[in-house]
């Protein structure tokens, strides 16, 4: 390939399929989102299938929101590499609900939803990774002008709490019997999946961190996270009748979840703070 070719490629764009891709999904999202905060209590006739208690639908419901915000922004960023990370996560997570939904077909509702439902999953995990192949090569591995490299033991801390969350999804999808006997609240073995599911995210996400240390290809991703996180907080809070007290996992997930929105608003904040400097001084 000549090097015109290659510059081509590398040009860092957004195609518009990919674009149209995310703008079909964030309806799905969106319908989910109000679903599952708005009618936790009527999940077996409103959504897919019955979820309880309403803590397990609300944490679905955070992981479909920060995708509303990450799809969103696919929809209108500038350059491929502002997004790129989020792809694999998103692959990772549609593909363990997939195969959670085939395992657990008997515990579905028989009605629209679980028609979307399945229709989505059993496609979502091959259009994503199909557009993340195509668009791969786009990114240059340039930084943006200004832009602000994130410290390499920031990255190898979050990378390590990452793997840490994928542990505990993994635990929780390949042995969700016994994640019934350890989880902060009641689930079954379906929700424990889709619980693991959402738990390899983050895991995903972060594992990027190790090779690339650009503000810029994790800005919107830490966003997406930090509006999850939030919307964790608040379920915690309004469904905190639910929460297990006698089971060490209860004190280790909320301590967790807090240290989450510390340590991303920190970094977020402090790589802010630092690219609006860098803008400021940019001749």
């Amino acid at each position: 390939m000549s090097a015109p070719e290659l510059s081509t490629r590398a040009d860092d764009g957004i195609l518009p399929g990919t674009r149209w891709v995310a703008i079909f999904i964030i309806p799905f999202l969106v319908a989910a989102v109000i679903l599952l905060f708005g009618f936790p209590t009527r999940t077996g006739e409103l959504f897919a299938w019955p979820i309880a208690p309403s803590l397990s639908a609300y944490l679905l419901a955070s992981a479909y929101l920060g995708g509303i915000w990450f799809f969103v922004r696919v929809a209108t960023a500038r350059r491929w590499h502002h997004v790129r990370h989020g792809y694999p996560a998103v692959v990772v997570f549609a593909a363990a609900l997939l195969v959670a939904t085939l395992l657990h077909l008997d515990r579905f509702s028989m009605n629209l939803s679980f028609i979307v439902w399945f229709t989505l999953y059993a496609t979502t995990p091959f259009v994503i990774a199909v557009v993340a192949i195509v668009q791969r090569p786009r990114d240059p591995g340039t930084a943006d002008t200004p832009d602000v490299l994130i410290p390499g033991f920031m990255r190898v801390g979050l990378a390590v709490t990452g793997a840490c969350a994928f542990v505990t999804g993994a635990v929780m999808f390949v042995a969700p019997q016994a994640a019934t006997a350890f989880w902060a609240w009641q689930v079954t073995p379906l929700t424990a999946q889709a619980l693991g599911a959402v738990l390899s995210l983050t895991g995903v996400v972060n594992a990027a961190l190790l090779w690339d240390a650009r503000w810029s290809a994790f800005r919107i991703l830490f966003q997406a996270q930090l509006l999850s996180l939030a919307a964790i907080v608040l379920s915690l809070v309004g469904g905190h009748a639910e929460l297990l007290w006698d089971r060490p996992m209860t004190p280790v997930f909320i301590g967790l979840v807090t240290a989450g929105v510390v340590v991303y608003g920190w970094l977020t904040l402090w790589c802010e703070l630092r690219l609006r400097s860098a803008k400021v001084h940019e001749p």
